[in-house]
């Protein structure tokens, strides 16, 4: 994700929930002992276990500049405004994906704004992304919005890496926050059709999305639980300024606890990843562990001391410049 303008979050007390220790043995015996951190160069950053970033490597490209016909709640395009902006470009998206190759880029995120249906203007543009992906062998990751069938079927001659679509639980999120005018059915339709058409899906769940509070999440996870993807991507709400949930406060420990392991024991078999959407300040801490404690595969941008706190519960830790679950 894009260097955005971030709050700290407010400091909360220690989780009181404590996280069910079979977690860890779950993804020990699907996984083993591995847990990747990602940190993709889309960002600065560094700590004391980790600094060793190639801001080329991975690449992010906005197909809408920072224009979006949503505008949602918890983002106001905040997101898009690091990437490259495709649209003052001058060129085909071919060779924007070329000149980034040049600079060393081996994989690139393609995403950018919706439009009022919730999708973000692929279709327009996959021809290109088969040439790049033929041609100059880069991974693709995408952020389709709420695909339709069509642009489904177009992803799926591309060979991406991942689609990677946010899953919502519940209508009054879907209007108030996101201001789209569709039924969860939509997201699960969603997931069927990237299915159809061979396009590995990466849903997200984003925790507390309903400005703080917790309310579609487990429904959204027992849909994406009856489509079990390549993987899940969880992430959090955090505080963006210039948005609506400037001063929210996210969800408790507690409950991001209880869902990390509610997802850990529903997905046993699916690598789950925390993503790079959460609260800063020392919260994170707290969260990163709790990831840590649940048996997730991953954290992308982990908090400082993460890697030696993951050695201690006996994993093996690796960093990875690259977007979630991404491997070279």
């Amino acid at each position: 994700m894009p260097e955005v303008r971030l709050f700290d979050a407010p400091v909360a007390a220690p989780a009181s929930f404590s996280i069910d220790r079979a977690c860890l043995q779950l993804r020990r015996e699907e996984f083993g002992e591995r847990i990747t951190f990602h940190a993709p160069g889309l960002r600065r950053y560094a700590t004391g276990e980790y600094s060793a970033q190639n801001a080329h490597e991975f690449a992010a490209v906005s197909l809408t500049g920072t224009y979006c016909a949503l505008s949602c709640d918890h983002c106001n395009t905040n997101v898009l405004a690091g990437m490259a902006d495709f649209t003052r470009f001058g060129g085909s998206l071919y060779d924007l994906c070329a000149e980034m190759a040049n600079k060393g880029a081996r994989g690139v995120l393609i995403s950018g704004g919706c439009d009022r249906r919730g999708r973000v203007p692929l279709l327009a543009h996959i021809p290109d992304l088969v040439r790049a992906r033929r041609e100059l062998g880069l991974l693709f990751r995408v952020h389709p919005g709420l695909p339709d069938e069509e642009t489904c079927a177009g992803l799926g001659e591309i060979g991406i890496d991942g689609a990677m679509v946010d899953v919502i639980g519940h209508e009054d999120t879907i209007r108030e926050v996101y201001h789209l005018e569709c039924g969860v059915e939509g997201y699960e339709t969603a997931l069927l059709n990237l299915e159809l058409f061979g396009v590995p899906a990466v849903p997200h769940i984003v925790i507390g999305l309903h400005y703080g509070k917790m309310l579609g999440e487990w429904r959204a996870l027992e849909i994406i639980a009856r489509h079990p993807p390549q993987m899940l991507v969880l992430v959090i709400l955090m505080s963006l300024s210039g948005t609506v949930m400037a001063d929210v406060v996210p969800p408790s420990l507690d409950e991001i606890g209880a869902f990390f392991e509610e997802a850990r024991k529903r997905l046993p078999a699916t690598p789950i990843m925390l993503g790079c959407a959460r609260p800063m300040g020392l919260l994170k801490v707290d969260i990163d562990r709790l990831a840590i404690d649940a048996g997730l595969n991953g954290v992308a941008y982990p908090a400082e001391g993460m890697a030696e706190y993951a050695r201690a519960v006996g994993l093996q830790p690796e960093f990875v410049n690259a977007c979630c679950g991404v491997a070279w």
